[in-house]
């Protein structure tokens, strides 16, 4: 099992901040899958340097997390089940054989879906009902903050991948 190369979607050049920043994420959330796409399992889960335990694996879960605490948690004020749990705050990038892979990726594709769902509609400069550290966050902040966090592993991803087969671009 691999995961299939997703297409990645058309960056919105102009027009309204909202529809930006959605296809900034759109198009960071298909280059991580990229990255990930092709690979077996095995490769999938080989870790970075040692002592750190990052793999295209892990950031493919840990974005689902990353997704699902702020869309849904954050923003929505739901109870989600993350991927890591008390104890283990790790776990995205821990225990990677507790899911199956197509599992880990139907869970993302489905996590990010939710995520445009519950933004949808909504004004950038809406608090979110939950706080942060006892701040309040607006969507804005979240959209960007989630760009910075897909940049951040997109770039982690791109040396991981380069490690495995040499593949560099997209």
């Amino acid at each position: 099992m691999t995961i299939p190369m997703p297409e990645r979607p058309a960056l919105v050049l102009s027009g309204a901040e909202v529809e930006q920043l959605g296809s900034w994420l759109d198009f960071y959330r298909a280059t991580l899958v990229m990255k990930c796409a092709g690979l077996s399992v095995e490769q999938l889960r080989l870790a970075s340097v040692p002592p750190s335990t990052m793999s295209l694996l892990g950031i493919l879960r840990h974005m689902t997390m990353v997704e699902q605490y702020w869309y849904q948690v954050i923003f929505a004020g739901r109870e989600v089940e993350l991927f890591y749990k008390d104890g283990d705050p790790d776990g995205d990038f821990n225990n990677l054989g507790d899911t199956p892979l197509d599992e880990v990726e139907r869970r993302y594709w489905a996590t990010c879906e939710v995520s445009r769902a519950l933004t949808r509609g909504h004004d950038l400069d809406e608090i979110a009902p939950v706080l942060r550290h006892g701040n309040e966050v607006d969507l804005r902040w979240i959209q960007l903050h989630l760009i910075e966090e897909y940049a951040r592993h997109c770039g982690h991803a791109d040396l991981l991948r380069e490690c495995i087969d040499a593949t560099t671009g997209y």
